[in-house]
């Protein structure tokens, strides 16, 4: 009766010691999790902040706008007023619109408003890759940066032009790889020297991109 008594306790020991060193597995693990995911967090920030000035900056900044935000409003420029700017041109030159031609500024309507959608949320993408770009040599950056461009306005200008019996799409492609070649670089320069991190003051921003968008827009119209 002893023995069995004895064996039972041991058997209790047994269970508690391995529902303890289970717990203590799964306390270890939680804790490398934390460390983990801290250590990451930290190799982001040193990923993005090169130097601890560039983060006091950011911090500091009123109005700050992220990479992705920052693309896509210069996309939606870009997909926006050059275009209009080419259709108003068009209109000037031809001199035989009349009111039954009126449903031409519908298609050049759709055609502005698709390729501004399109710039804009394709500009989410093409924001992430010019960051990367930044990171290297302002060498390769700039001999990468016109082949992003035109890919971006390949896939801006096309989509708006597609509508227009399809050949559209050819002539919109052309258009928007020519504005995205010259329009991305150039920005992309000046974010460079501006940006704190990830980041660039929208009082930057905006008369940058609005006159990179109306100095193009200016070229079309003849001006």
């Amino acid at each position: 009766m002893e023995y069995g008594n004895t064996q039972t306790a041991s058997r209790q020991i047994n269970h508690a010691s391995n529902a303890d060193f289970d717990g203590d597995i799964e306390f270890i693990s939680e804790r490398l999790d934390l460390l983990l995911e801290t250590n990451a967090e930290i190799a982001r920030g040193k990923s993005t902040f090169i130097f601890e000035r560039e983060k006091l900056e950011a911090s500091l900044m009123k109005n700050p706008l992220t990479v992705d935000k920052t693309f896509a409003r210069l996309g939606l420029l870009l997909g926006a007023f050059p275009p209009a700017s080419l259709f108003t041109r068009f209109f000037i030159d031809s001199r035989i619109f009349q009111s039954e031609d009126v449903w031409i500024l519908g298609v050049a309507a759709i055609v502005t408003l698709i390729s501004t959608v399109v710039g804009y949320f394709s500009g989410k993408f093409i924001g992430n890759i010019v960051f990367e770009l930044e990171k290297m040599s302002w060498s390769k950056m700039l001999t990468a940066l016109p082949f992003v461009g035109i890919f971006w306005g390949i896939m801006a200008g096309g989509a708006g032009g597609i509508i227009i019996f399809g050949i559209g799409a050819f002539f919109g492609a052309l258009v928007g790889g020519l504005v995205g070649s010259i329009a991305l670089p150039l920005f992309s320069i000046f974010h460079r020297l501006l940006k704190c991190g990830d980041k660039i003051e929208n009082k930057h921003f905006l008369p940058l991109a609005f006159g990179i968008t109306f100095i193009i827009s200016a070229f079309f119209l003849g001006l």
